[in-house]
């Protein structure tokens, strides 16, 4: 039996599922409320959907908390796991307005970018996770390249920043931005992939992505004006 069945075949961890994410919600929820935003570029996002298409947003796995509670209530279609973790962490992005296709690299990824190319087509924009589930950290995996050269619509890369935080000792290091925290968010220009592209034109795209947004990163730190930004202990 695997790790899927396993969890969802026990009464009790579908119950605790439920019970995290029904109590990280509001915390969530409420530490958003106190955050103060700095942003740059979101005339990109309203570029895309002037033009009557929607954005395939793509960042890195250790901005998800900030990034949920910024980008809540717009119906993006996201892919979680469809492990224990990814059930409660789904319930959570759910009650923030989004929509959860179940899948990741390693289990269910074909089935779940199907379920987001559909909802694209039915006009949600779709957001991706570039180096999520596992990792490696900063290395982008194709999943966001292929999901726009499967629909026409292009991927527009943002990033998050924040002045104070603390960070995880997880693989991607999570940022958790401190109560009352200067955030900044900057946001790159599309980027569109042929339906025709070749695996090679596939693979510059994918490390165009990571170049622009380490050019995104750098920006959010000048738009903090350069103060010092480090993990508190």
């Amino acid at each position: 039996m695997n790790e899927r069945t396993d969890w969802r075949a026990s009464r009790v961890r579908r119950w605790q599922a439920a019970a995290i994410g029904a109590a990280l919600f509001p915390i969530v929820a409420l530490l958003g409320r106190t955050l103060r935003w700095r942003a740059d570029g979101l005339e990109q996002i309203e570029t895309v959907l002037q033009a009557g298409r929607q954005p395939v947003l793509a960042f890195w796995h250790g901005r998800i908390l900030p990034a949920t509670y910024y980008f809540r209530r717009r119906g993006i279609v996201v892919m979680t796991s469809e492990n224990f973790d990814g059930e409660w962490i789904a319930r959570i992005i759910e009650r923030f307005g989004y929509r959860a296709a179940r899948g990741s690299t390693s289990r269910g990824g074909p089935r779940a970018l199907v379920e987001m190319k559909r909802a694209m087509a039915q006009g949600q924009p779709a957001g991706f996770t570039l180096d999520g589930p596992r990792g490696p950290a900063g290395h982008a995996q194709p999943g966001a390249v292929w999901l726009a050269k499967a629909t026409g619509n292009p991927i527009v890369p943002f990033h998050i920043e924040a002045a104070r935080y603390w960070s995880m000792r997880s693989w991607d290091r999570t940022q958790i931005p401190r109560p009352f925290s200067t955030m900044a968010v900057a946001v790159g220009s599309p980027i569109d992939v042929a339906a025709d592209a070749s695996d090679a034109a596939v693979e510059t795209t994918r490390q165009e992505l990571e170049r622009a947004l380490g050019a995104l990163r750098d920006r959010t730190l000048a738009m903090l004006d350069a103060a010092p930004v480090a993990p508190v202990s």
